[in-house]
């Protein structure tokens, strides 16, 4: 599979924003040595010069992947996010039917066995019933939500939907096998369904507001038309797919 072009989203002399692919790692990693393209190299040869990417999404994350142009705004950038002046939301299709709003307040530990205080807000915006058994269930329910955590553990938005038992479809290894399975036998779709919406924040150094916002991606969107037949999303700009 090949990645290029990206798509980019935002650009400015110092900031530069993709809508990353599903399946694109953002820098080589020794645990990938599958991987043999990185969003830090695609980048950097696409627009002809160095790029620092100023956060990380997971591999099988799409979304908003935002890179500085040069190590002084890199350095700016590291700052606000770890002192989570950087607003993020994602979109996410989990199992099961969501509460309308819930606070998930649940510390998560490291490799390293620290343990890390990690918050979510989670907000329902359309629940689905759909003639697919599984299991001893006639049905199967599924849950389009908005998350927007407020620290940024790794993991965390998997790992606080699992917690709360509406894991994503598609993830590995906190989601749920057999509908994991259930999803590539069916629709032969093995995506996580995972989609950094949007970032919020003040300029490092003009202070201007930037909000960059990506629409959901081929894979994401099928699944949309496929489980929620009947949705109006005219409400929801941000989900159309490029």
């Amino acid at each position: 599979m090949s990645f290029t072009p990206l798509s980019i989203l935002y650009q400015s002399a110092e900031l530069v924003a993709i809508n990353k692919p599903h399946g694109l790692l953002v820098h080589r990693s020794p645990i990938a040595s599958d991987a043999s393209e990185f969003a830090v190299q695609l980048l950097r040869d696409q627009l002809g010069q160095r790029v620092y990417p100023v956060h990380r999404l997971d591999r099988k994350t799409g979304g908003v992947l935002l890179f500085a142009l040069n190590e002084e705004v890199n350095s700016a950038m590291q700052v606000l996010f770890a002192e989570s002046k950087v607003q993020k939301r994602y979109l996410a299709i989990v199992r099961g039917h969501t509460p309308d709003s819930l606070e998930i307040d649940y510390p998560l530990r490291r490799e390293d066995g620290v343990v890390q205080e990690a918050f979510t807000y989670l907000k329902t915006l359309e629940r689905t019933e759909v003639a697919i058994p599984l299991g001893k269930h006639a049905t199967s329910r599924y849950s389009l939500v908005e998350l927007t955590p407020t620290t940024g553990r790794m993991h965390q938005l998997r790992k606080h939907m699992a917690h709360i038992f509406h894991p994503i479809i598609g993830d590995r290894p906190h989601g749920c096998n057999k509908q994991n399975k259930l999803f590539k036998e069916r629709f032969e779709m093995t995506t996580m369904l995972l989609h950094a919406q949007w970032v919020r924040f003040s300029h490092p150094a003009t202070g201007e507001p930037i909000q960059i916002t990506a629409p959901v991606q081929a894979e994401f969107q099928r699944m949309l038309q496929e489980l929620f037949p009947l949705a109006n999303f005219s409400a929801l700009a941000e989900l159309v797919t490029l």
